[in-house]
């Protein structure tokens, strides 16, 4: 659910989120789960709580034609089932790319997340992109890092602008969303699933 306004600050929020960190179960038995198989890692072998870790390869963002961001230090989230989330340091974006919105979402793990419009040689994806900048680091210390970093929804960045050439790129590979919308990983040819985001896999 998206929120408006200023959001509560973390001691208040954080009893608040504390039961969902233990409300989830196992998937149903009749989940067939993909085999990675060598060179590919599995989405159910990713931990919960979440973990943090460094990306080797260069990842950037291509919006409008434009590389609005590219980085050898973004770091990735990996939690159970879901497609892992790529984050670059604000720093590395072009001026004027990210255009502050008025609202926000909580992620029990991860804290507050505010969001941002990507705008670029005239095209604007809304709220395509968002930031944990007071991220919950008391059952992962390494969230701390979130609070200089930006993650980007890969759908909309390669398909607004209509540009050949656009996406979410780690390495030499354009990203693909995870799917449902409402969750942003990034899926790789490296991922096996299934990931959740489709119809019933709310509770995954």
């Amino acid at each position: 659910m998206v929120n408006r306004g200023r959001p509560p600050p973390k001691s208040v929020l954080l009893p608040l989120v504390a039961g969902s960190r233990g409300g989830w179960g196992p998937p149903p038995r009749s989940l067939t789960i993909e085999d990675p198989g060598p060179g590919r890692e599995s989405v159910w072998d990713y931990p919960r709580p979440p973990r943090l870790e460094d990306v080797p390869e260069i990842v950037r963002v291509v919006f409008g034609g434009v590389v609005l961001a590219e980085t050898d230090r973004a770091v990735r989230v990996l939690e159970t089932a879901g497609a892992p989330v790529y984050y670059l340091p604000k720093d590395c974006f072009r001026d004027g790319a990210l255009i502050a919105r008025d609202a926000w979402t909580i992620c029990e793990w991860k804290g507050v997340a505010v969001y941002f419009d990507v705008t670029s040689n005239g095209v604007t994806a809304e709220g395509a992109a968002y930031a944990y900048p007071e991220p919950f680091d008391d059952q992962v210390a390494a969230f701390a890092r979130l609070a200089d970093y930006v993650s980007i929804y890969p759908g909309p960045v390669a398909d607004l602008a209509g540009h050949p050439d656009d996406g979410c790129f780690v390495g030499t590979e354009r990203a693909r969303p995870q799917p449902g919308g409402y969750y942003g990983g990034w899926v790789l040819d490296r991922v096996t699933g299934p990931i959740k985001g489709a119809p019933g896999s709310e509770g995954w």
